[in-house]
């Protein structure tokens, strides 16, 4: 099946951009291969991301940001545009690829329990474990999600924490939430996106990868397709339900890059509900698609001085990777860069 695949290491301000370039481009490699063989965006998806969280340089499954308690606690969730069928998972500890519970979640939307209860659509803690371990997620002990790289950015800040005034600005990490947004030919799409959350954040804290409508969004029509991963300050993109609002946007919109930076302006930085900040980071990376005639229009925005992103088609011989930054006289936080690579698929027959 022919499709398009795209990804993110989160909104930020990336210092090497040589380590996220690799992982991006192997989890578009691993997408488009199994939409090649036959899978689903959800299993492309799903792939694109455990990748993401596998690679120890991202703040997502191996590798997150350590609690306060110096604790993993992981969240994740995905969204199926056709079924519009969601799943996710919170503080999370001993799950390798919360993803997975993520996806297991969203498709057993549509099964009724025994005694016809209804399932679950998010899993926390201790539940969330025990359900995974039942669907033969992979367990591991705690401390196996533990990077090197995360230890020594938790012992820095947690010993020098005195010299900052505010512990949850964005600024104290170089990058944040993982996400995946796929389409294919048919105009079936998939967005999804993983964190370990911010550096130092209370345990128990939960975030907008794991509230609906906030981490990601995806809706197909029958004439327009679009999904969307957002990334930065979880509080402010819970507040905004910034995910939902981008898709709705681009559903109706005329031309999807004044769109976004439409949405990100008036429903972002200028928001009646972060009025009280000077500064509002967050990104996104969104895909819009007409299933009718094969054009795609693949747009990333973000607040924050970088943005690291992947992409590949079906189509291509090789993925492309992108670092892109806010220009040099722009106040991070304040206003928007927003950019957008076309891309086309074959008409279905």
């Amino acid at each position: 099946m022919a499709g398009f695949i795209a990804v993110h290491t989160g909104a930020g301000n990336c210092l090497d951009e040589t380590k996220y370039k690799r992982v991006c481009k192997e989890a578009c490699v691993k997408a488009t291969s199994i939409l090649k063989a036959g899978g689903t965006t959800l299993d492309a998806c799903e792939a694109a991301i455990v990748c993401l969280e596998n690679s120890g340089n991202t703040n997502a499954g191996f590798g997150s940001n350590l609690t306060w308690d110096r604790q993993v606690e992981c969240e994740a969730s995905i969204m199926e545009g056709t079924t519009l069928q969601y799943g996710a998972c919170t503080n999370v500890s001993n799950i390798q690829n919360p993803i997975s519970l993520a996806r297991v979640l969203c498709e057993r939307q549509s099964k009724l329990l025994t005694l016809d209860r209804i399932p679950p659509m998010v899993l926390s803690g201790d539940g969330a474990s025990k359900y995974a371990k039942e669907m033969n997620l992979t367990i591991v002990e705690p401390k196996q999600l533990i990077s090197r790289k995360a230890a020594k950015c938790y012992d820095h800040y947690r010993n020098n924490v005195e010299q900052y005034e505010n512990l949850y600005n964005i600024k104290i990490t170089p990058m944040d939430t993982v996400g995946a947004v796929c389409v294919d030919l048919d105009g079936n799409c998939v967005a999804g996106c993983s964190s370990g959350g911010l550096i130092l954040k209370i345990s128990g804290r939960i975030g907008q990868s794991a509230t609906y409508g906030a981490g990601c969004w995806a809706r197909t029509k029958p004439d327009s397709v679009a999904a969307t991963c957002t990334t930065g300050n979880g509080e402010y993109l819970m507040k905004t339900l910034l995910a939902k609002e981008i898709v709705d946007d681009l559903l109706r919109c005329e031309c999807p890059v004044t769109s976004l930076h439409n949405t990100f302006k008036e429903k972002f930085i200028e928001s009646p509900f972060l009025s009280q900040l000077r500064e509002v980071y967050g990104g996104a990376l969104s895909i819009v698609y007409d299933p009718r005639n094969g054009d795609g229009e693949l747009l990333w925005s973000h607040t924050t001085q970088s943005l690291c992103l992947g992409y590949m088609s079906t189509l291509q011989k090789n993925p492309k990777f992108i670092l892109s930054s806010l220009p040099s006289y722009t106040q991070p936080g304040t206003s928007t860069v927003v950019n957008g690579q076309r891309f086309r698929l074959p008409v279905p027959v």
